[in-house]
């Protein structure tokens, strides 16, 4: 029998890919009791990641970005075991792109310790991991602040970028798929992520899996080959097979390897 977490991931998953809603639907594929599944389904949307209807269903028409705070909780094992994995690439003296977001704020606790790293960021959660950082130097991308995201996006930080190149560029994602790239809840969002990875000589997506494969929102951001997803050990085997038929190299962390 799954854990409570895995359940729930499993029914978000579910909702986001089939609109599977029903409370004794749910209780009979997990062989739970339906007053478990609705403290499931009450849990996932105190957390903003499926909304309600009658009857228990969830309405996914309209998914609600979750909020930074929200998300950094969230397969928190399996972000840091990707942050782990990308800290080890990164090379003392290299200028870095970190974007936005739980999993790349999570790179940048990895990041502390370094010496000789130029990093630049448009994430306020990198910018505090690393402000006391004798050894990195911090630039910042200016711009409009998403307060949902804690991130800045629009044409200052897209001009910005216009005028640097980088080593490594990390994106983030809200979801990724073999066959569009980054899926985002916001426009501005998808356009700064095309830049950047535009600037980069070498370009990773760093996903949990319990993001590929989804399409909860419609603003896309896609990008040219090379690039490697790097995702947990817990990814579906054909999602992973998908983005390498696509051509894009896969890289999978050990969790609590």
């Amino acid at each position: 029998m799954l854990s409570a977490n895995a359940r729930r991931e499993e029914i978000y998953h579910l909702a986001v890919t089939t609109g599977l809603a029903s409370v004794e639907e749910l209780s009979a594929k997990f062989e739970v009791t339906a007053s478990t599944i609705r403290r499931d389904l009450a849990l996932l949307n105190s957390q903003g990641r499926l909304a309600r209807t009658y009857g228990g269903a969830m309405a996914m028409g309209a998914h609600p970005e979750a909020s930074l705070r929200q998300r950094t909780g969230e397969a928190f094992e399996q972000k840091h075991a990707i942050a782990r994995w990308a800290a080890s690439v990164i090379r003392p003296g290299e200028n870095i792109l970190l974007d936005a977001g739980s999993t790349a704020g999570a790179l940048a606790h990895e990041l502390r310790g370094f010496d000789r790293l130029s990093v630049t960021t448009p994430g306020l959660n990198t910018l505090q991991e690393l402000a006391d950082s004798e050894g990195i130097e911090v630039d910042c991308l200016g711009g409009r602040l998403r307060g949902v995201s804690q991130s800045f996006v629009g044409p200052l930080a897209e001009a910005a970028l216009e005028r640097m190149s980088f080593d490594r560029v990390f994106l983030g994602a809200d979801a990724v798929t073999a066959e569009d790239g980054i899926c985002e809840a916001d426009h501005a969002q998808t356009r700064l992520k095309e830049l950047m990875a535009r600037r980069g000589r070498l370009v990773y997506v760093l996903a949990d899996s319990s993001k590929l494969g989804l399409r909860p929102f419609h603003a896309w951001a896609r990008l040219a080959l090379p690039w490697t997803l790097v995702t947990d050990d817990g990814a579906d085997p054909a999602q992973v097979q998908k983005f390498r038929d696509a051509g894009v190299q896969v890289e999978v962390a050990a969790v609590g390897g």
